[in-house]
């Protein structure tokens, strides 16, 4: 971490988060590339939407589905 003058540690940095890799969002079965996630029916087939534990998620528009308990 960064420290300032007085040799405090700046609690105003930020860490990375981890995010996934295009490697991650896609499987190849000999000529064919299928797609892991589910894509955003708003934006198109380039945006991925994000799996959590009672609903899936676009990261851009925001669109949201519940899933059935």
């Amino acid at each position: 971490m960064a420290k300032d003058d007085k040799g405090k540690k700046d609690s105003k940095v930020a860490k990375k988060a981890a995010g996934a890799r295009a490697a991650d969002l896609y499987t190849i079965n000999g000529p064919k590339v299928e797609r892991k996630n589910k894509s955003c029916p708003k934006c198109g087939l380039g945006m991925f939407m994000a799996q959590h534990k009672d609903r899936i998620v676009c990261g851009k528009c925001h669109y949201c589905e519940f899933l059935q308990k």
